[in-house]
């Protein structure tokens, strides 16, 4: 039994004395204990050495005291098992060399045997849990299918993804076919991931507010649906997309335990568009975090007074900021444990 199971009582809508709080990248670039592993060892290194995931996943718990851990890793993985090379470079990001844009770029993807060619992440989880000795739960994550086509298809971050979208209109056959195998492989993924310890998943829709709302339903959200149905009875799953606030209508009417907002929507829209049923995560901007520590408890406390303390997760609105001051994460964490509304 998880000790402290705020995190899993929020997601099931129950009633709580205060909303629970993590970090979309909690673990990392802004602290110093990360950084001298990072030092020493890549990217790829990190996430693919089971105790270099486990210690870096825990650090930020031991720091601050959340009410959830996030498995250290990434969502590139999933194409890296899929035949897709995947390179991290410094000071430039993702960078894939041999980018998919035709059909027979989709033919050439391959849906792996999860358990053997991820499963560094499977021990990964392992690891961590004996860590974390069933004081918090454990998130696990993927990218939705749309996220990873962005890079698989661009080769790189963007500011557009123009060439993803292009091989989207202009080849629609195969973006699906190709959007399909990362969705097969995603949900091979989450279920193993649930198998070897994780307590919930959440799917990162990082660029889906790249496309209209049309175009949403059609390249994005059909396809987080088809993991969260496939993963309802496994686990939790929090649905997260970042820009998306013109698709919660759909998506607070989908199996999903909770979803993510990001800081363009306030509290009472995301609870009219969602439908005002479902658990709520976030949506504290990132750069806020940069604000004075007495400013950030009190912009805390008003962000819980807006959603409300149940049905509802404090978190950022996207991935913390690697220039954020220790004491200003702590005074986050803090406002929120101190909070009595």
């Amino acid at each position: 039994m998880i000790k402290n199971d705020l995190f899993l009582r929020a997601l099931k809508g129950e009633t709580v004395d205060r909303p629970p709080v993590w970090l979309m990248r909690q673990a990392g670039r802004h602290l110093p204990e990360f950084m001298e592993i990072r030092e020493k060892y890549d990217f790829f290194t990190r996430c693919r050495t089971p105790e270099l995931a486990s210690e870096i996943t825990v650090q930020p718990i031991r720091r601050y005291g959340m009410d959830a851990a996030i498995l250290f890793s990434d969502i590139l993985v999933i194409p890296q098992a899929m035949n897709i090379e995947v390179e991290m470079k410094p000071n430039f990001g993702p960078y894939l060399p041999n980018p998919v844009r035709d059909q027979k770029g989709v033919d050439n993807v391959v849906i792996p045997d999860v358990n053997i060619e991820l499963d560094y992440v499977m021990q990964a989880i392992k690891a961590t849990k004996e860590l974390l000795n069933d004081e918090i739960p454990l998130i696990g994550f993927a990218g939705s299918p749309w996220t990873i086509l962005c890079y698989v298809v661009q080769g790189q971050g963007s500011k557009n993804f123009d060439k993803a979208k292009a091989f989207c209109f202009t080849n629609p056959i195969a973006a699906h076919q190709l959007l399909q195998k990362i969705t097969d492989t995603t949900i091979a993924y989450l279920k193993a991931k649930v198998k070897a310890g994780a307590d919930v998943v959440q799917i990162f829709d990082s660029w889906g507010g790249m496309l209209s709302p049309v175009d949403y339903q059609e390249f994005s959200w059909q396809y987080i649906n088809q993991i969260i149905e496939a993963l309802k009875e496994d686990a939790p799953v929090i649905a997260f997309g970042k820009g998306c606030w013109f698709a919660l209508q759909e998506m607070g009417k989908s199996n999903a335990s909770a979803l993510g907002v990001d800081w363009t929507i306030s509290a009472l829209n995301a609870r009219y568009l969602s439908g005002r049923n479902i658990t709520l995560q976030g949506n504290f901007d990132p750069a806020r975090l940069l604000s004075p520590p007495t400013e950030i408890k009190k912009m805390v406390t008003q962000m819980i007074n807006a959603f409300g303390k149940d049905k509802y997760i404090v978190n950022l609105g996207h991935g913390m900021l690697p220039n954020i001051p220790i004491e200003n994460v702590q005074a986050f964490v803090e406002a929120v444990k101190e909070y009595n509304g």
